[in-house]
């Protein structure tokens, strides 16, 4: 069975690799000129196994109004005249409900789980260099209200299988002493010793790399799609830009927020909208950084050290298009980077901004398209597109070749 599989993110790269060590042909198409280069490129860097509950949650309603009107507000919000974005923030709405959200955690637990187990599968038979540590996550908070909701949090997770621990701020600083100069304004954290980090964009391109040297793989990069064209309940062939046709017997759609357009072109409308990320990349050869993967809760800001680089990533921008980087919000990050880490360096950082490809409910869509017959999606991560793409990528293509798959997959199921 030949298989063509477009994007190639981290989401494309691990479908395609389980697809072909399945031992199906496979064709991965992309528009760029290497893996990796859209939401994938440089986001945070944390492989957040146990800490996957969706953006779509019972304590957002209450706190909306804050967040709209405070200029430090990890959430922006500018209004558009589209439709797309009324009925995705609508949507969103909806789910914001502690049944939903409860619901939504334990199957992206699930797959998550899946997910690490897959990775670490990868690492022991195939090594991949890409600055991946077993370092374990904090999550830091500042109020000690928030940190007492944390602690019910953990117990719910407990009951999920997570190993946490609630530290108060002295053990905080004794599990990661690079936090210390911000001792004053922390009331404790929360510490997954089993959480990991890597960098997304390396292990995509090493992952891609590897898949170069396997037998009835073709890697067609700096290849736009532009259509698929569908005889009856089939897709016939991939048209690309140029002109050309690529014929399959089956097609996976892998290509984040162009998954959309795709799809709209075959009369289906895919739960997608774009919630923009921004990052910094800082060398920390000589500057003491956290050894431990940290969240700053409040500020909803990620530190993950990749190597030598320290990688900074923070907020969400709806109806905010492109990549291009708004210099407030870049100016943002390091005032609280400086704020909690007073120490680190950020004259070199390399400023980034990126389009996560997001469901409302935070599910992402694996299985099967209501388009056709033989057109298969692997979408919708958002935020998590590196903690689950192993997962993901496993689960679709055990859908494929017929195999039981590890976990139930019907939460995931395609509605487009």
């Amino acid at each position: 069975m030949h298989v063509c599989v477009i994007g190639a993110g981290v989401i494309g790269v691990t479908t395609a690799w389980q697809l072909a060590r399945r031992g199906l042909r496979v064709t991965l198409v992309d528009g760029a000129a290497y893996p990796a280069s859209s939401a994938s490129h440089a986001n945070g860097g944390q492989l957040s196994y146990s800490y996957v509950a969706p953006l779509a949650g019972p304590g957002v309603l209450p706190t909306l109004p804050f967040w709209l009107l405070n200029p430090s507000s990890p959430l922006r919000f500018r209004p558009r005249a589209d439709p797309r974005q009324w009925r995705w923030c609508l949507q969103f709405l909806r789910a914001c409900n502690a049944r939903t959200a409860s619901a939504t955690t334990a199957q992206l637990l699930s797959l998550s789980y899946l997910s690490r187990q897959v990775l670490h599968g990868i690492q022991e038979n195939t090594p991949l260099d890409f600055a991946h540590v077993r370092n374990g996550k904090l999550i830091v908070y500042r109020t000690p209200s928030l940190l007492e909701k944390a602690r019910r949090q953990v117990a719910l997770q407990a009951d999920l299988g997570s190993d946490q621990q609630v530290l108060d701020t002295e053990q905080l600083i004794e599990r990661e002493p690079a936090l210390a100069p911000a001792r004053s304004c922390l009331a404790g954290a929360v510490y997954t010793p089993s959480e990991e980090s890597g960098d997304c964009a390396r292990f995509t391109q090493a992952l891609f790399d590897r898949l170069a040297t396997m037998n009835e793989v073709s890697l067609r990069m700096g290849v736009p799609v532009r259509q698929l064209d569908r005889h009856g309940s089939r897709i016939e062939r991939l048209v690309t830009a140029s002109g050309e046709s690529i014929e399959a017997d089956q097609f996976v759609l892998a290509a984040g927020l162009e998954s959309r357009d795709l799809l709209a072109a075959l009369g289906t409308r895919a739960p997608l909208y774009p919630l923009k990320g921004y990052s910094l990349s800082l060398p920390c050869r000589e500057t003491r950084v956290p050894a431990i993967s940290v969240t700053d809760y409040e500020r909803r800001t990620v530190y993950a050290k990749l190597g030598d680089t320290l990688r900074i990533a923070a907020m969400v921008g709806i109806g905010i298009p492109g990549q291009q980087i708004e210099a407030d919000r870049i100016a943002l990050i390091k005032r609280q980077t400086r704020e909690l880490l007073p120490q680190a360096d950020l004259a070199d950082a390399q400023a980034w901004a990126g389009q996560r490809p997001a469901t409302p409910d935070g599910k992402p869509r694996i299985g099967r398209s209501r388009a056709a017959d033989n057109l298969w999606l692997n979408i919708g991560h958002g935020a998590l597109g590196f903690t689950l793409a192993c997962g993901s990528g496993d689960l679709l293509a055990s859908l494929m070749a017929g195999e039981p798959p590890a976990i139930d997959p019907a939460p995931f199921l395609p509605d487009c």
